[in-house]
């Protein structure tokens, strides 16, 4: 019996926190709609592309590349702070969350190397 990809586990989390950061910058569009100029603007489009940018990138989180993609966005979101200080404090928050599971992708990737991890060890007699 093959012990499971502990990987498997981190790509279904990280597609996750993806769609669950786009329902947040999506909500931003009920501030958006409320300031100045409306949803019509380049503020209103920026924070639906950066939804559906999210979203899309859950397809590519498997592959090599695709968690620095997801790193990249969370950086470019920083740059919500532009368009409304309450999208650039979402982002800060999801950048701190994304730290920390990147760190314990790293760590885990870390024990399995060394053959720490659980699945690793030979069962009990």
């Amino acid at each position: 019996m093959t012990a499971p990809d502990p990987m498997k586990g981190f790509r279904g989390v990280m597609s996750a926190v993806l769609i669950l950061e786009a329902l947040v910058v999506l909500l931003a569009l009920l501030v958006v709609a409320k300031s100045d100029g409306g949803l019509a603007t380049w503020q209103g489009w920026s924070v639906g592309t950066m939804a559906l940018i999210l979203i899309l990138t859950c397809a590519f989180v498997g592959r090599p590349w695709g968690i620095h993609l997801a790193a990249a966005l969370q950086i470019i979101m920083l740059g919500g702070f532009f368009i409304d200080s309450a999208l650039g404090i979402v982002a800060v928050v999801f950048a701190l969350g994304w730290t920390w599971m990147l760190w314990a992708r790293h760590d885990v990737l870390k024990r399995m190397s060394e053959g720490r991890l659980a699945s690793q060890q030979p069962p009990p007699d």
